[in-house]
């Protein structure tokens, strides 16, 4: 990859700026990509999107107790058991346990032990209550400003899509949400609340590679009456990425 190939290709450009910001590109990939950033205005500008958008994704979020082993596995990485040998090392060590300020209240030396907490909890720690979000689609219209968010369950087979920008939908339209593969027709994915949030069923074959692209159209009430694509307007597009 090179940086004339991601000026010409705005799909691989939005997944590596939205990969960027979540962390997920690593590496001399990612210490290329801060090179390109500082000269290309449209790629820093993509960054700057997802930044943004990728917010709302901490609503879909509940708190979940990780188990004991997390916690050793964390003491083990940290060098933490000696911690354990005099009473006040032990009392930090309970602290420790007992609630994740403990690491608020270090100061910056702290911080890059509180990303490894959450990086930790993120990657082991097993979610009962929520779904896990394999992959996530900021969708945005003309002003480059996010109005739909999709995240998916790989797991579970569902998608969560909410809508946080105004859609002003009359009684007599409703917001329909479309898969667009990269070969074959569009594939209609459901319905969606013109405001706040609705589960979806996702196909098995719905992924980043199969699928690069969502879109969300403006359609009669009940949907598009065309099987094979919208008959509206395409309101909302984004990338589907995997996190």
């Amino acid at each position: 990859m090179n940086h004339s190939n991601l000026q010409r290709n705005e799909v691989l450009r939005e997944q590596l700026a939205a990969e960027y910001v979540l962390g997920t590109l690593k590496g001399g990939a990612r210490r290329r990509f801060e090179q390109w950033i500082a000269i290309d205005a449209t790629l820093a500008q993509a960054v700057t999107r997802w930044q943004g958008t990728l917010h709302p994704l901490a609503e879909l979020s509940s708190p979940v107790q990780p188990p004991t082993s997390v916690w050793v596995g964390i003491e083990r990485r940290l060098n933490l058991a000696a911690l354990r040998v005099a009473p006040v090392h032990a009392a930090i060590s309970g602290r420790l346990r007992d609630s994740l300020r403990f690491w608020r209240g270090l100061g910056l030396g702290a911080s890059a032990l509180a990303m490894l907490l959450v990086f930790v909890l993120a990657t082991r720690a097993p979610v009962v209550e929520s779904p896990a979000v394999s992959y996530v689609a900021a969708l945005s219209g003309e002003n480059a400003q996010a109005a739909v968010v999709v995240t998916a369950d790989a797991v579970r087979r569902t998608l969560m899509v909410r809508v946080i920008g105004d859609s002003a939908v009359t009684a007599d339209k409703v917001l329909q949400l479309w898969a667009l593969p990269k070969q074959g027709a569009p594939r209609s994915l459901g319905l969606l609340a013109a405001n706040g949030a609705v589960t979806l069923a996702m196909p098995g074959d719905v992924t980043p590679g199969s699928t690069p692209l969502l879109a969300v159209s403006l359609e009669p009430r009940g949907g598009s009456p065309d099987p094979n694509g919208p008959t509206g307007p395409i309101l909302y597009k984004g990338a589907l990425v995997q996190i």
